[in-house]
């Protein structure tokens, strides 16, 4: 299992720098125990005199700040969702030593109970460091767009569950998907404001204009509620996937929600795996609300890193076949299979800019967290996460808090 380096622990990669939107060859990084201590062009630092290990990496390698994925149930058999402790750290792990170094751990809907118990084990496994946070995918959510949740457990807006599943996550509940057309949502979106809990509109079948004033909302809470000068946007969980498809005589709130993110007013989630969304798509998002505004995820489940088979989602069976998830009950889409590394790669090879996807991996994400000043960056001081990858992104070197990590196809 992962945990912090020792202070002494110096380690240095060379390579093209791709962080903050921007690339720069010839960079290097240097690390020191557990933090960033100097990113930029090779020529400007003394190897020498800092001295340390030297990664071996490929030709052409490319130097990512670690990975950030906001919405994420698990990996490698492990269910975030049911709870279960070892096979929650075993997805950790797996996860970490793919490059996703930060995460927030997703919780579907389910009984009270369960979640409540979801919700302590992975605020202890925040305690520990393993994990960025909790996202709640529900329970207030809508029964018509509810995709992979059962709908048995969804439930209108509850403030007094609400408070009960924010006071379980001990500070640890970053942000909570919703549906804005249920009775009570207004409510619950000041309700987690008050509690520094970002809302995340989605698997809703709400109209543009509740959409539209459920986001301004959020936004304009969110900016009364910030601290120092912190702005923080509500977010769009999986634009397109859980919300009705976008017309022209009847736009939904996917209009909504791309007019928000182009004005700089939210951040919406694409998960750009393949399955959940055509290439195309991901390439007319970037065009029409830049990086900046979007965060890419997985949505990744038990199946990421694993083969086709029989899998569960929180209290839901399902089946895993040609790497695509679907639900046994309904046939719909069950989550991801693909790790946020192998995500930023099919939004390049779809047509985007390598730094473009980069960002909306890991500085974007880090900024709906609110700890862009911690980690999603290459930069000195920052948290010493850093993935190397080879010219084509594919993983060559995952180093978390400043520990080099054995790469998953290493056991």
């Amino acid at each position: 299992m992962t945990s912090p380096a020792s202070q002494q622990t110096r380690l240095v990669a060379r390579g093209r720098i791709v962080s903050d939107g921007e690339t720069l060859d010839d960079g290097l990084v240097a690390i020191e125990g557990d933090r960033i201590a100097y990113a930029g062009p090779a020529a400007d630092f003394d190897a020498a005199e800092f001295g340390g290990e030297e990664l071996p990496l490929p030709d052409g390698a490319l130097l990512l700040p670690g990975l950030v994925d906001l919405h994420c149930h698990g990996a490698a058999g492990g269910d975030f969702p049911s709870g279960d402790e070892d096979s929650a750290r075993r997805a950790l792990d797996f996860l970490h030593r793919s490059g996703t170094t930060g995460l927030l751990a997703s919780l579907v809907t389910a009984a009270p109970e369960d979640l409540l118990k979801a919700i302590r084990l992975f605020a202890r496994l925040d305690a520990e460091g393993l994990v960025s946070g909790i996202h709640l995918e529900g329970p207030f959510l809508s029964s018509t767009r509810c995709g992979a949740q059962n709908p048995d457990f969804l439930l209108e807006p509850d403030l007094g569950l609400a408070e009960d599943l924010i006071e379980a996550a001990e500070g640890n509940l970053e942000t909570m998907t919703y549906a804005p057309e249920l009775p009570g949502a207004a409510a619950l979106v000041d309700l987690l404001i008050q509690h520094g809990v970002t809302p995340s509109l989605g698997h809703t079948d709400c109209d543009d204009a509740t959409a539209e004033a459920s986001l301004a909302q959020a936004r304009d809470e969110l900016t009364t509620a910030g601290f120092d000068g912190e702005e923080t946007l509500p977010t769009v969980t999986h634009l397109f996937n859980g919300m009705p498809p976008l017309h022209h005589r009847s736009p939904g709130p996917v209009a909504a929600c791309l007019r928000a993110a182009a004005e700089g007013r939210a951040v919406v989630e694409l998960v750009a795996d393949g399955v959940h969304l055509d290439p195309a798509t991901v390439r007319t998002v970037y065009s029409l609300v830049g990086e900046a505004n979007i965060a890419l995820v997985t949505d990744s489940m038990a199946a990421a890193g694993l083969g086709d088979g029989q899998y569960t989602l929180g209290p839901s069976a399902v089946t895993v076949r040609g790497g695509v998830a679907t639900l046994d009950a309904t046939g719909a889409i069950a989550g991801g299979t693909a790790t946020l590394l192998d995500v930023v790669r099919n939004t390049v090879e779809g047509g985007v800019p390598l730094a473009a996807a980069v960002r909306s991996a890991t500085a974007v994400p880090a900024e709906v967290l609110g700890r862009i000043d911690e980690f999603g960056s290459l930069r000195r001081g920052l948290c010493a996460d850093l993935v190397a990858t080879d010219s084509e992104l594919r993983l060559a070197a995952v180093v978390r808090r400043g520990q080099l990590l054995p790469l998953p196809n290493a056991d």
